[in-house]
């Protein structure tokens, strides 16, 4: 989708106060005590298996490798990237860095000519089978460089053994010639008979109005809206071997789809493409409602961007009241279907992103790493230190331990071995202590963030305090 609600700023550096405990006799003391303080809230009931996008790998090279935590993306652009043909270049320096700091995947922009050529970011499509090799639309390349460079970056991807996933803008077509348009009885821009590669010509026809109706579900920015109840479109996006998805899959390589501005066609028609080529997918479904957004995912058999985990975050982090995390979301209805993020490339409000990303790279479902977010506005070693803790600790159910206005404490309970991971958030100016219980008895924890430098033993009923430095997190689990 274009662009709609993008602030464009520097993210101020979290202030994280020194502290050190001189001694950890107040960490032993009655239990019962402690239980008077300490109260679930929630508790989540899943499969315990960790999130799997499904890919596996036996490598010791050091590339990218599976890991008990499942995976994470990394969204590889952001809106009006640099024009001049070389983005496609720029990630591909950035690479083999990502996979070793454990992102398994990348999300592209459209990478197909679209009709303001050089300049565009994709969303205006108007061949999909012109990489960046046909001179149309006043250019040859597209705005991110060729197809060459293209073919270059997934092989550099693959070989890093990561995925990559494409934009798809299924909903809309934009860049045609006008042709006398029988079911409008004026002049359309919807005649695509001519496009460079030859392949998916279509007419006035394959849009609304048409012969099937005067619309769908919805149209996007005055584009031609593709009818996807026509055959001649069906059979070129998904149903031929040399249509769309079956293209970018088999030819040029692509892993998994993501799904542009969903709301616009039915789902049966993301179903209809993963049945009929397969990979990974999610839909940019922007509803902050949970029932929509599940509804849909089932529907469409795919995963879905948790927009009600986002603006809940907000709402939570920068409204100071930590509390709405008890709110239902997607990846707590469906974490196998949820996409959890902080920030793209449409929409960029949350300004405590530091807390946000210690809540998605802690918490179940797929999350995403903005790429302005991780190469530009936060520290890199938190946000390195954050992914590791997720692909190596983020295992098991959730169970919500505490929340008040300023604090949150979650466990993650583990699973087939891994011992999971207790996180605490603080979102107030002052550190925090709170007895909670694990799932570990007689175990000595750390927080694996470094903010803490306490290395306390739980009770033998699994009880410990742990402490949490102001306008920040800490991370514990066994210390192994």
């Amino acid at each position: 989708m274009k662009k709609q609600n993008f602030k464009a700023y520097l993210i101020s550096a979290l202030l994280v106060g020194l502290y050190s405990c001189n001694s950890n006799d107040d960490l032993v003391t009655d239990s019962a005590a402690a239980a008077s303080q300490f109260k679930v809230i929630n508790v989540t009931h899943h499969d315990g298996q960790p999130f799997s996008t499904g890919k596996s790998t036996n490598s010791t090279t050091g590339r990218y490798v599976a890991n008990p935590g499942g995976g994470v993306m990394m969204q590889a652009f952001y809106w009006d990237v640099p024009a001049g043909g070389t983005w496609w270049n720029t990630v591909n320096t950035k690479i083999t860095a990502w996979s070793n700091a454990g992102i398994g995947s990348i999300w592209l922009p459209p990478v197909s000519k679209a009709q303001n050529g050089p300049f565009s970011m994709g969303y205006d499509p108007t061949d999909y089978f012109d990489f960046g090799n046909y001179n149309q639309n006043g250019t040859i390349e597209t705005r991110f460089g060729s197809r060459t460079e293209l073919e270059s970056l997934i092989t550099k991807v693959h070989a890093e053994n990561m995925q990559v996933y494409a934009d798809m803008v299924l909903n809309h077509n934009s860049g045609g010639q006008l042709e006398n348009n029988p079911f409008t009885g004026t002049q359309t821009y919807t005649n695509f008979t001519a496009v460079a590669s030859g392949k998916f010509p279509r007419t006035s026809a394959d849009f609304y109005k048409n012969a099937y109706g005067n619309n769908d579900e919805g149209a996007f920015g005055g584009f031609p809206d593709l009818a996807h109840v026509v055959p001649n479109v069906q059979d070129w996006l998904w149903k031929r071997a040399d249509g769309v998805g079956k293209y970018y899959k088999n030819t040029m390589k692509f892993d998994g789809w993501r799904f542009d501005y969903v709301k616009g066609f039915a789902p049966w028609v993301v179903n209809d493409w993963n049945a009929n080529v397969g990979g990974f997918s999610v839909g940019e479904l922007w509803d902050s409602n949970v029932n929509i957004l599940n509804d849909w995912a089932n529907n469409a058999n795919s995963s879905v961007f948790d927009f009600a985990c986002y603006y809940k975050m907000n709402d939570a982090f920068d409204g100071n009241n930590l509390n709405i995390l008890n709110d239902d979301m997607m990846w707590k209805r469906n974490p196998y279907k949820a996409v959890t993020f902080v920030s793209n490339h449409d929409t960029d409000e949350i300004w405590k992103k530091e807390l946000a990303y210690a809540y998605i790279l802690t918490h179940e479902g797929y999350p995403t790493i903005f790429y302005r977010d991780y190469e530009e506005w936060l520290n890199k070693t938190k946000m390195d230190n954050l992914i590791w803790i997720h692909n190596n600790k983020g295992t098991g159910t959730t169970s919500i331990l505490y929340t008040d206005t300023d604090e949150y404490i979650a466990r993650r309970n583990g699973y087939n071995g891994n011992p999971g991971l207790v996180v605490y958030i603080n979102n107030s100016s002052t550190w925090q202590e709170r007895w909670i219980q694990t799932n570990w008895a007689n175990a000595q924890i750390k927080d694996f963030t470094g903010n803490s430098t306490w290395i306390p033993t739980t009770q033998g009923d699994k009880w410990v305090k742990i402490q949490c430095p102001p306008n920040g997190y800490s991370i514990w689990s066994i210390n192994m």
